[in-house]
């Protein structure tokens, strides 16, 4: 099983998750993060580390954003591992908790 990145990441990117992260899977997109389902070790860490509680096991994510785990997948392998914790993005205390916030996501 994988952990996945949903919507309210985007224009978040907190990445307080990728410090604990034993693996590196999280990949650094430029207003998002992905999940490397292929790297996860299921290990849960991260999610008690999100402050934007994006992070969810495949099997436990919200409803209506299933489709998550094929943005994941695809945009990983795509984007740059990301190993250390960076700032936040700047409107993201702002932005945090706004619903359906996909519209928004750079690839």
């Amino acid at each position: 099983m994988t952990h996945v990145v949903t919507d309210n990441c985007i224009a978040c990117k907190y990445t307080d998750c990728v410090e604990v992260c034993p693996v590196d899977c999280f990949h650094e997109g430029p207003n998002f993060l992905a999940i490397d389902p292929m790297e996860c070790i299921d290990c849960t860490l991260c999610v008690a580390e999100c402050p934007a509680e994006a992070i969810f096991a495949e099997d436990d994510v919200p409803a209506g954003q299933e489709h998550f785990l094929a943005i994941n997948a695809e945009l990983a392998p795509l984007w740059p591992v990301l190993a250390e914790r960076i700032p936040a993005l700047e409107d993201a205390d702002r932005l945090n908790g706004t619903p359906n916030k996909l519209p928004m996501l750079k690839r």
